[in-house]
């Protein structure tokens, strides 16, 4: 998958998560990423990042999107998903992107946590 294809992408489904329209941003500004080949259930997803997001809020860790992410994971089930990464220019911030077997959606993005005492 190619940076335009992406970016297209997450245009498309700005409105999945809050975090998919910073995730564009980041990407069309200069960001690293990667899209994966591999394809695991999102349910399986849905277990670590639900674990995720109990230690962020115990923590006070700022997340985007990542308990509507944990919601869109857990509705798909056992529907197969990609896993796709983007990285900030700046290695500030990480958005982990849940795309589609067919690779033409993303179903949701999330924003890692990097600094603590903000908004969950």
């Amino acid at each position: 998958m190619t940076r335009d294809d992406l970016a297209a992408l997450l245009a498309e489904h700005a409105a999945q998560t809050p975090a998919c329209g910073p995730a564009r941003d980041a990407l069309v500004s200069g960001g690293g990423f990667e899209v994966y080949d591999g394809l695991v259930p999102a349910d399986r997803h849905c277990h670590t990042y639900r674990r995720r997001l109990r230690h962020t809020r115990k923590r006070g860790l700022a997340t985007l999107g990542l308990a509507e992410t944990v919601s869109i994971l857990e509705r798909a089930g056992d529907e197969a998903v990609r896993l796709g990464l983007i990285q900030t220019a700046d290695r500030a911030w990480s958005y982990v992107l849940f795309i589609d077997a067919t690779a033409t959606t993303v179903l949701a993005c999330a924003r890692g946590a990097r600094q603590a005492s903000a908004q969950v």
